[in-house]
């Protein structure tokens, strides 16, 4: 079966070219044409992927992102003309998954898309085999008062459990059982996203800092997930895993 697509881009022309290139790629494609409404197109649709422009008329794709994040847990691709990278941090920041500036190149756009439905290929293929993205033979891993359940994909924090996206989990399981080991980006962009990292993508340390806020890690002095300069990021071991 095909992917679905959602484009929310209200420059008609953009949104044309590009509805009609993914379309010649085998996807299938929907157009929205402004922020209003646009949430509740995707709870009609529940595409697999959506593009979400930043400037739209009515609603940002900031605020957009903001809001779906709590209950769309498939990929969000932000596009921004804005040359500024605190857009992209700020994208990243609310739940994006991956962020393309304008002007589009189709093939980079098709890339970056075709990396992140990969990344929900290997979902589907765990869920249906039962089977985890980080060969394992543990099901659920204890930190003290964080408990990872790789099989059932929930963490608990002091017994509470935290709203995690696909993406996000994904990053914690990996760190997380490789606990006490340093991981490149590199080893993180190959093991999460399917795609070897470029020098300059921050997709993975805005993920590391949503992931420290909710787990209550101060980004100062972060005591779960440590930043080793110029090596990566260390998930500290802590109690037992089982």
């Amino acid at each position: 079966m095909s992917e679905r697509i959602l484009i929310i881009e209200d420059d008609q022309r953009l949104a044309n070219l590009i509805q009609v290139y993914l379309i010649r790629q085998g996807y299938l494609v929907e157009w929205h044409n402004s922020g209003a409404g646009a949430e509740e197109r995707i709870q009609q649709l529940n595409p697999d992927l959506v593009i979400l422009d930043v400037m739209l008329p009515e609603k940002t794709g900031f605020d957009i992102c903001r809001d779906i994040r709590t209950w769309f847990t498939n990929y969000i691709l932000i596009m921004t003309a804005s040359e500024d990278n605190i857009d992209e941090i700020v994208g990243l920041e609310l739940g994006a998954d991956d962020y393309l500036a304008k002007p589009v190149e189709p093939r980079l756009l098709l890339a970056r898309i075709r990396a992140l439905l990969r990344r929900k290929q290997i979902e589907t293929d765990k869920d249906n085999h039962k089977e985890l993205i980080v060969p394992s033979n543990n099901k659920t891993l204890i930190f003290d008062n964080l408990v990872i359940d790789g099989e059932n994909r929930k963490v608990l924090l002091q017994e509470q459990e935290i709203d995690l996206t696909t993406a996000e989990f994904d990053l914690l399981w990996l760190l997380a059982h490789n606990a006490g080991t340093i991981l490149s980006r590199d080893d993180i962009f190959s093991q999460v996203r399917g795609i070897d990292f470029d020098g300059s993508d921050r997709s993975i340390d805005a993920r590391v800092s949503r992931l420290r806020r909710k787990l209550l890690d101060d980004p100062d002095n972060p005591s779960r997930i440590k930043t080793v300069r110029g090596k990566g990021y260390l998930f500290m071991r802590e109690g037992e895993s089982h």
